[in-house]
């Protein structure tokens, strides 16, 4: 909690720097990445699917997926530990192997989870900062990807390779692919964050600008609910 407090001190300090908002926010410039060479078929997979997403505070990543279309839900939560640690206090500390993560539910029918990929990628976070995002820090910030079966970690590795080898970042990316153990739902309070408290400095600072690029980069998938 004081590491997030000392977070919110400092989006209070950029509020007054206007130039620095997209920098302060999004992960990445005006243009989206390349789409991924290799998917998930749609014809694969019938029913709604679900994928797993760390990159920082899980307010931001859960609102731009949100905004998605042909996600049905995204509810923040954690992942890579133990369930008795699945707090918000205790993850905080950085010692429970926890990572402020998403739960994406879609339709692959509507959006495939190499879209999916490239929209986290793209302007949910910054995937070259190690066990940080922005100003906040520790390994419960981790850049991971949970999969879900052997096709998602198949697709997840290969389009980090592939955006790797084309140098599209400044620095390597050391975005975590990794089996998913288990989700647990964050704290009521945390879940549709930024719709409600859309003028909180730290929103307004680190969020609202990747929901800006997300409609900018992805105009024909920007749901705007």
């Amino acid at each position: 909690m004081l590491n997030r407090l000392r977070d919110r001190l400092t989006s209070a300090v950029c509020l007054g720097m206007l130039g620095a908002v997209q920098a302060c926010g999004a992960a990445s410039g005006g243009t989206p990445l390349p789409a991924p060479a290799a998917d998930v078929p749609a014809a694969s997979v019938k029913a709604p699917q679900t994928a797993v997403f760390a990159g920082g505070c899980f307010w931001g990543v859960e609102a731009v997926f949100r905004h998605v279309k042909g996600v049905s839900s995204a509810v923040s939560g954690y992942a890579g530990g133990a369930a008795k640690t699945a707090d918000y206090e205790m993850v905080s500390t950085g010692m429970t192997g926890h990572a402020e993560s998403v739960q994406v539910t879609y339709d692959p029918a509507q959006v495939s989870y190499g879209e999916l990929l490239r929209v986290f990628f793209s302007v949910a976070h910054d995937p070259t900062q190690l066990n940080r995002q922005g100003p906040d820090y520790g390994t419960q910030y981790r850049s991971v990807i949970f999969t879900t079966s052997e096709e998602q970690q198949r697709v997840a590795k290969a389009y980090i390779e592939q955006i790797d080898r084309a140098k599209v970042f400044g620095s390597p990316i050391v975005t975590e692919v990794v089996s998913l153990p288990a989700f647990y739902p964050a704290e009521a309070y945390h879940q549709n964050y930024l719709a409600l408290h859309p003028t909180q400095p730290y929103i307004v600072i680190h969020d609202m600008p990747k929901l800006a690029a997300l409609k900018q980069q992805f105009p024909d998938r920007y749901a705007g609910k």
